[in-house]
């Protein structure tokens, strides 16, 4: 069979690229239509580099071609990058960590909701979607990031950058962390005052060779002190993750973990919320699901103060056990708590994703210490 060019673009016209906001032929991201026989070739020209936005336009237009004009053809495409000029409004300038696109920080509030776990399958399942991960723990008096990833046991190396020493973050699973649990005994409390832990989290990101990074996840403490604002002070956040449980004890300080990032002298944007405890599924009776600790909390919540909600995460034994072992659950593809990551991790791309398009960039902050409070001023970077 011969395709017929005009019977394919007309194809093309039912899809769109993610972003264009217009099909694929209208956005100019079309470029040409080569046929031989049965055998076509598309060239596309995309506007961003992302390699779940290229795949997916791949597959948008097989399917198209395959439905619209030719069950069995043999369709090959070609997509090169071509990224739009942004306005200034819309650049993260003056970025302190060269080469790392989008820092997102993962909050709570309150402890013991899971926020390193969710932090740990969050970053697996970006490196899985083909994102370039780094992962800071910056919970400096409860690190449990070297054992969720399996390396507890290991030590960052010095290596020389540009003729500075830099430390090199330990990876596993594709994802780079750095923790102050690589520098700490496992039985040894760390007992330091603010000043001291700004330091140590100073030197996690500042002197280390993070290379290119998509995102780097920074995992917080639990509450609203003086580790966050040194963060927030040391670089620009692109935007925070709420972690929260159901109950309403937990919503509140999660409520306070928004309310912080919303302050109009510290305006990190707010990507969404989380719900991880969802609901309890036993194993033998996969199809049920009790509300433990309550229902739908966290998205009450997120409706109730305008921000997104970003999904649910079940409360299943698996969680645990893979954590405790060092193996984050989201590794396990096809579960439904791999499947409830997956979700979490497509919101959280789409919210940076808009977040970048229609915010200017975020500014770090100054803090300034008087009379016993701290003053915080704007600071451009």
């Amino acid at each position: 069979m011969k395709l017929n060019k005009d019977d394919i673009k007309k194809a093309l016209e039912t899809i769109t690229v993610a972003g264009e906001g217009q099909n694929i032929v209208e956005s100019g991201a079309l470029q040409n239509i080569v046929t031989f026989g049965d055998e076509v070739v598309i060239d596309l020209k995309l506007s961003t580099p992302a390699l779940h936005i290229k795949k997916r336009a791949e597959v948008d237009v097989m399917k198209a071609i395959h439905k619209h004009v030719y069950e069995k053809a043999k369709v090959e495409v070609k997509i090169s990058v071509e990224a739009k000029e942004k306005k200034a409004t819309n650049e993260i300038k003056g970025k302190p960590i060269p080469g790392i696109q989008n820092i997102i920080a993962v909050a709570s509030g309150k402890g013991g909701v899971g926020k390193s776990t969710v932090t740990a399958n969050l970053a697996v399942t970006l490196t899985k979607m083909g994102f370039k991960v780094g992962l800071l723990d910056a919970d400096i008096y409860g690190p449990s990031g070297p054992m969720m990833f399996d390396v507890a046991n290991e030590k960052p190396l010095s290596v020389t950058k540009n003729g500075k020493s830099k430390m090199k973050p330990i990876e596993n699973y594709g994802v780079k962390i750095l923790s102050i649990g690589f520098f700490t005994k496992p039985d040894e409390a760390v007992i330091w005052r603010g000043p001291m832990a700004a330091k140590a989290l100073n030197q996690m990101i500042f002197d280390s060779d993070w290379g290119e990074l998509d995102f780097l996840l920074v995992d917080l403490p639990p509450g609203t002190g003086d580790i966050h604002l040194s963060i927030m002070q040391s670089m620009p956040i692109t935007g925070a993750l709420i972690v929260s449980t159901p109950q309403n004890v937990a919503l509140a300080d999660a409520k306070k973990a928004v309310s912080m990032f919303q302050q109009e002298s510290i305006n990190v944007p707010v990507l969404g919320i989380c719900e991880n405890m969802a609901y309890f599924t036993p194993e033998e009776l996969p199809d049920k699901k009790y509300y433990i600790f309550g229902e739908k909390g966290a998205k009450y919540l997120a409706e109730d103060i305008g921000v997104p909600f970003l999904g649910e995460i079940p409360l299943v034994q698996s969680l645990r056990e893979s954590g405790d072992i060092g193996r984050p659950a989201a590794l396990q593809d096809g579960t439904p708590l791999s499947e409830s990551f997956k979700e979490l991790t497509k919101n959280t791309v789409q919210e940076v994703v808009n977040r970048n398009k229609n915010l200017p960039p975020t500014d770090a902050i100054k803090i300034t210490t008087m009379a016993g409070c701290s003053a915080i001023k704007n600071k451009k970077i």
